[in-house]
């Protein structure tokens, strides 16, 4: 198969390429199933008659979102909006110049706010830093941006706020919003959400009939990065009662303004027990993460997008004299196995429009990059490559899975309205490129689930995979002058991923009776787990310990301080081994959708995988099951 990167999009039909007149191209048509093909030519469009058809079923919509079928123009002014509006608020007692009335306003009762007992602390740069990031000309209103205010939003505030947008949608027809109860945090502080549709009903199965795709918009699952609420508050407003209603025709959304409830209370980036629930996402050990993982699996959205901000001074100041300066880091799933037309669907029809959106705004932005918190340490280095973010384990989950980071952590309120207002201008270039691919996304998923289904029993796969080392140019500012400053400086880039592992994809993995917690955690992704209900025997190959160690797992910025230690094995294969598999013990099918999301949770001689954390008790306990089994079997409950 071509593996060659993705380059620009395409606009009219359904087509990743290259652009390069003359080198081999990838098309993939959507009439009937996908077809793929190998093509010396320069590009040609699909056929005419698709395109048409999908004029044909409604795309008016996305003219209302001011974006041409064919073209890129930018985001916002809101969809509908006629000049540059002045204002992002439709509870203000005026309609703001570019809006239309949007109804009754959601009353939301704000908490008193107390003297501050100490002053904000000092920016970590002077004016002329600050000039090169004035207000934008929108002035966005929610409870946590009031004029005056020195806290954020509460969580007391948001719940009123999604709860009262729930309300006002049951008084008229056709939008249908309400708030889901996703579970508590660990200091008993409510997690929810507010789906937003025009299916007939709000629930699940409802949803999913109506096959049209599910936005899964997430913030501040980082307590100390708040500016993502913010704006998705904003969001949730705009679906419900203002200018983005006609995205609804196409598309679902799904909001989880906070994530972190505990860590927002506190200011501090983890959950109340230390751990930084945005890597949690595969072992499943916060509640936190738990209950993005069952909504997830409930709702399975095809995009997802994770909003966060991003340290502004700090190290960097210490490793380069200089500090950060684009308004938003971006960035997709970056790790093995993510299907190859996910990656590029994610590159031409997501993060390029969210760009030239930004750029239109005059905010700037540039891939996701951070750098360990060892001063002597100069690398800098994309987003992490182990499957345990929220962006790479809904990349195995065949989404298209995209961080928006804004320049937050370490100013307090500063520069508040510019950073809500990157985050709205990103999330509605989302929504936007949501509506216009709305078919394509469809036949998107369900071709790399069949794909992924394939490769089971006969393909092989990356276990583990590292970040390409190199050099690249950073423009970042200077301290003083707010002057741009380049700096050479040695990268890990995650677009072009080394193999580290890799070996053949098993048919499915058989797990000891007394491996509970294991199951429980995959069955949470939404990873078929079934029983074993009378002895029998498989065919597999067992694991064979060559080394151990434990040790500190490792991201992008070191040693991951706030997990356990980790058990580094290496392995060998003992292949063709007759193996029981007594009554009570786990079968998990790699021929499924998510059979990536299993290797990557169950295969033991990796830094994430279930093993390594202690999930699985031993390296006896997991069997790769190499043909199908004939084994007596039933879900598992």
């Amino acid at each position: 198969m071509l593996r060659e990167r993705a380059g620009n999009i395409l606009q009219c039909g359904f087509a990743f390429s290259d652009a390069r007149p003359g080198n081999l191209q990838r098309e993939a048509t959507v009439k009937g199933n996908w077809t793929m093909t190998r093509q010396t030519a320069p590009y040609k469009s699909p056929a005419k008659s698709y395109r048409a058809h999908r004029w044909s079923r409604g795309w008016a919509t996305a003219a209302v979102l001011l974006l041409a079928a064919c073209s890129s123009v930018p985001l916002p002014p809101w969809p509908g909006a006629t000049q540059q509006p002045t204002t992002a608020s439709p509870t203000n007692s005026a309609t703001p110049p570019g809006f239309a009335p949007a109804g009754p306003p959601v009353e939301v009762q704000v908490t008193p706010i107390a003297a501050a007992s100490n002053a904000p602390p000092a920016p970590p740069y002077g004016a002329a830093v600050a000039a090169r990031f004035p207000d934008p000309a929108v002035v966005y209103s929610t409870p946590g941006l009031a004029p005056g205010r020195t806290s954020f939003t509460s969580n007391t505030e948001l719940q009123a706020w999604l709860s009262n947008l729930a309300r006002q949608s049951a008084q008229g027809a056709g939008t249908k919003a309400a708030v889901l109860s996703l579970g508590a945090s660990q200091r008993g502080e409510p997690i929810e959400a507010l789906i937003v549709t025009r299916a007939s009903s709000t629930d699940a199965a409802t949803v999913l009939a109506a096959a049209r795709p599910t936005v899964l918009l997430i913030g501040q699952q980082h307590g100390n990065e708040p500016a993502g609420a913010e704006a998705l508050l904003v969001i949730a407003r705009e679906l419900v009662q203002g200018l983005l209603q006609p995205v609804l025709d196409q598309i679902n959304v799904i909001i989880v303004p906070r994530a972190n409830p505990d860590g927002a209370a506190a200011d501090q980036r983890a959950t109340a027990n230390g751990i930084d629930m945005s890597r949690d996402h595969l072992l499943l050990e916060t509640p936190e993460a738990r209950a993005l993982a069952t909504l997830a699996r409930q709702y399975r959205p095809m995009v997802v997008v994770d909003l966060h901000e991003y340290t502004v001074a700090s190290r960097y100041l210490q490793k380069f004299g200089a500090i950060q300066r684009d308004d938003a880091l971006l960035d997709y799933a970056t790790t093995a196995d993510v299907p190859e037309f996910v990656t590029k669907a994610a590159e031409e029809w997501f993060r390029q429009p969210i760009v030239a959106a930004l750029k239109a705004q005059s905010l700037t932005s540039d891939w996701y990059y951070t750098t360990s918190k060892d001063p002597a340490d100069k690398r800098v280095s994309m987003g992490g490559t182990q499957p345990d973010t929220e962006r790479n384990v809904e990349g195995l989950a065949n989404a298209i899975s995209l961080l928006v980071k804004t320049r937050g952590v370490g100013i307090g309120r500063l520069h508040i309205q510019r950073r809500v207002h990157t985050d709205v201008t990103a999330v509605t270039s989302v929504l936007d490129s949501t509506v216009r691919r709305a078919g394509d996304l469809v036949q998107l998923r369900s071709y790399v689930e069949r794909e992924v289904s394939a490769k089971a029993c006969n393909e092989e796969a990356v276990i583990e995979a590292a970040p390409t080392p190199g050099q690249r140019n950073l423009v970042m500012l200077d301290p003083q002058t707010g002057l741009d400053r380049t700096i050479t400086v040695d990268w890990n880039s995650a677009l072009q991923l080394r193999t580290l592992k890799s070996r053949m994809r098993p048919c499915g993995y058989l797990l000891s009776p007394a491996s509970t917690v294991a199951a429980d955690r995959l069955r949470l992704l939404g990873i078929p787990v079934m029983q074993v209900t009378e002895p029998g025997t498989v065919l597999g190959d067992t694991y064979q310990e060559t080394a151990s160690s434990t040790g500190a797992p490792q991201d992008a910025r070191g040693d991951a301080a706030d997990r356990q230690p980790i058990t580094k094995v290496g392995v060998s294969l003992m292949r063709g081994v007759v193996v029981d598999a007594p009554r009570g013990s786990y079968y998990v099918p790699v021929n499924q959708p998510l059979g990536s999301l299993a290797l990557a949770a169950l295969e033991p001689d990796t830094p994430s995988s279930y093993f390594a954390n202690h999930l699985l008790d031993g390296l006896q306990s997991t069997v790769r099951v190499m043909t199908t089994p004939s084994l007596t079997l039933q879900d598992s409950p």
